[in-house]
């Protein structure tokens, strides 16, 4: 099995994390553990971490990406940005050996076969061999694309998963937790995309990301494919469900919170336009992008993904699940699951509290805005403003960090500030994950 260069979603489990990474592992077990109790997932194959290595070797790459990093300063912004293009321009240009392209081929003709179409629209995503671990999530460090059709642009596709395993946020985050950039290797995920589209999408934990309460289901919701959400491009509408009353028959919906849903990421329509952004009309924006009964559906197997997983490792595992519903089939999937990186490692017989000392009717008059916290503690600092990352030059340890969103390359920014303040983003995009694992 380990030497297998591609192989199916259904064949593979969490025992298999080195050969095809933390995602696929999760999806794999989930097929085989949950789709028999209901809970739909797309199929689809993976390029394994072996075929990735079998490219770098064939095309010689090893030593020239070494030499790129020798002596790489990861608080250099600009020193940083500059090797990491280098690597990654090095590994787009390799080729693939003929016996890896046949398979993967192969394998694509297969599950459009299995979908009934001629060349079956995929999403195509990196799964790094040290991803999703209990003590690192490496969330959102590698890249993803969706609505892939076709032989050739899955192959540079694929490609480009493999040099995104040297995006600067990925080697910055792994110089701070002391990986070898070599003991890590990239398998790929191709699965059927969930045509959310035309419907929705989002994330859901299956425990309150900012207190640790165990007893509730917390989801995001926004309209169109969820790469949205994930990035925190919107504020999705929030749904919490109580999980001891829904186990009894009861809709335990506690509260809803309607979005700032101006946005939605579609299928693209010109030539080579994979995806688009297009606004959300107002009529949608005004209502939630999903109905009630769907909302506990989903929480029913947010629910028995937890379950399932806390049986297998034989301790509570709280689960943060991606999910996408699909527009024209009219039904919802699991696309993402993996364990929750930070209340799970907690010690709960403590209970950290954070205020301010000063009178809540002095503090109320200086107040300049509100907004979603992610966490809960107090923070200080002076206020730097960053349009983009080109000014990232100026910021100091210590200060405030505002700005309209961050994504993953923002990360070593992230570790320098005593707090975040975004425009955009919700509780379960990738910067706030990051965020709280960043303390």
């Amino acid at each position: 099995m380990a030497e297998k260069l591609v192989m199916w979603l259904n064949e593979v489990g969490m025992e298999d994390i080195e050969l095809v990474g933390g995602k696929n592992a999760s999806l794999g077990e989930m097929i085989k553990g949950l789709s028999p109790i209901g809970v739909k997932i797309p199929m689809g194959f993976v390029v394994t971490s072996k075929a990735y290595h079998y490219f770098i070797d064939y095309n010689n790459l090893r030593d020239k990406i070494r030499e790129a990093l020798a002596g790489l300063d990861p608080n250099n912004i600009e020193d940083l940005s500059r090797r990491g293009l280098t690597v990654r321009e090095l590994i787009k240009g390799g080729q693939f050996p003929e016996d890896l392209k046949n398979e993967i081929l192969k394998a694509y003709e297969e599950l459009s076969k299995m979908y009934g179409q001629f060349r079956v629209d995929v999403a195509v995503r990196s799964s790094a061999t040290a991803e999703d671990l209990p003590n690192a999530s490496f969330a959102g460090q590698q890249d993803t694309y969706l609505n892939i059709k076709g032989d050739e642009t899955l192959l540079s596709a694929i490609r480009s998963c493999f040099a995104s395993l040297f995006t600067d946020r990925a080697i910055s985050y792994r110089e701070a937790f002391k990986f070898d950039h070599f003991a890590i290797g990239l398998a790929v995920g191709v699965q059927k995309m969930v045509r959310s589209d035309l419907a929705a999408s989002g994330v859901s934990f299956s425990l309150d990301t900012d207190s640790g309460f165990r007893d509730v289901v917390l989801i995001n919701a926004s309209y169109g494919l969820g790469e949205m959400v994930v990035q925190g491009a919107v504020t999705p509408d929030e749904f919490l469900v109580f999980k001891p009353t829904l186990k009894e028959g009861y809709e335990a919906i506690i509260e809803k919170k309607l979005g700032k849903k101006t946005h939605k990421m579609v299928y693209g329509t010109d030539p080579g336009e994979r995806t688009k952004i297009v606004a959300v009309s107002k009529e949608d924006q005004a209502k939630f992008c999903l109905e009630d009964h769907e909302v506990l559906k989903l929480a029913k197997w947010v629910m028995a993904i937890e379950e399932y997983y806390t049986n297998k490792y034989g301790k509570w595992t709280p689960m943060d699940v991606e999910w996408a519903k699909d527009g024209e089939l009219n039904e919802l999937f699991v696309v993402q699951a993996r364990p929750e990186t930070i209340h799970s490692r907690k010690d709960h017989s403590k209970l950290i509290t954070y205020k301010i000392t000063e009178p809540y009717e002095e503090r109320i008059k200086k107040r300049i805005l509100e907004g979603i916290a992610v966490g809960d503690k107090v923070a200080f600092g002076k206020v730097r403003i960053l349009h983009d990352l080109e000014d990232a030059k100026e910021f100091q340890a210590g200060e405030v960090l505002v700005t309209d969103m961050t994504d993953p390359d923002w990360e070593p920014i992230m570790k320098k500030a005593a707090a975040i303040v975004t425009n955009k983003g919700g509780r379960t995009c990738h910067a706030a994950i990051v965020a709280r694992e960043l303390g």
